[in-house]
């Protein structure tokens, strides 16, 4: 069971997420101001944050920059109307883990949720290394022998979930829940297609593909 803090000043969206966090086995609270959501989310209680952008008193940028400025590495996942690419940038640059745009299906939410939940990463932590590939999870800065490397989000998500388990088979669903965080047509090529992508930019040797089994990251 984890502790979530719900930051959502809409009484109904507030009030469908935490009876669904609740059903799920968490524990849920709702606030419904930006100071007290950058109160309560200091406090070191809670093991995740789901955050709106347009909270009164002081809007989800300022509370997420307050935040990491505090050293906060509360995971957090920004729920907003808002969906341009412009608002998306700057959600995930301001150090947000995740973003989902309304309107959104709970399950959909849910898996993101249990993603982020999943090896929580440590305040000295925040870069996943193997020999020659590093990710920075705060700046999202990819590092491949030495030189930097730009990703689409999506790809920068597929190559995490590919360093948080490192020489370990990853089948096409597990990525599809990690990354995309709900179900796809099974017919979809989706991954495949990033794989792909990734493997043009980090070198196609480091993930190797595993006849009928999935993808892993080579060692």
């Amino acid at each position: 069971m984890a502790a979530i803090l719900i930051a959502e000043d809409e009484p109904r969206i507030a009030a469908f997420v935490e009876k669904g966090l609740r059903a799920a086995g968490h524990a849920p609270t709702v606030v419904r101001t930006g100071p007290e959501a950058l109160h309560r989310a200091g406090t070191g209680t809670f093991d995740l944050l789901i955050l709106d952008i347009g909270l009164p008193g002081m809007d989800g940028f300022a509370v997420l920059e307050a935040l990491r400025g505090q050293g906060s590495v509360l995971p957090v996942i920004i729920l907003t109307a808002r969906d341009s690419v412009t608002d998306t940038v700057s959600g995930l640059e301001g150090g947000a883990d995740d973003y989902m745009a309304k309107p959104f299906r709970f399950e959909e939410l849910l898996a993101r949720v249990r993603l982020r939940l999943r090896d929580p990463v440590q305040p000295d932590g925040m870069q996943l290394r193997t020999e020659d590939l590093a990710l920075d999870l705060r700046t999202r800065i990819v590092e491949v022998d030495g030189r930097s490397l730009e990703l689409s989000s999506r790809e920068f998500a597929l190559l995490e979930a590919f360093m948080r388990h490192p020489g370990q088979v990853l089948s096409r669903e597990q990525l599809l829940s990690q990354v995309w965080g709900y179900e796809f047509d099974p017919g979809s090529n989706v991954v495949d297609v990033y794989v792909r992508y990734l493997r043009s930019k980090i070198g196609a040797e480091r993930i190797v593909t595993v006849r009928g089994a999935g993808y892993r990251l080579s060692s």
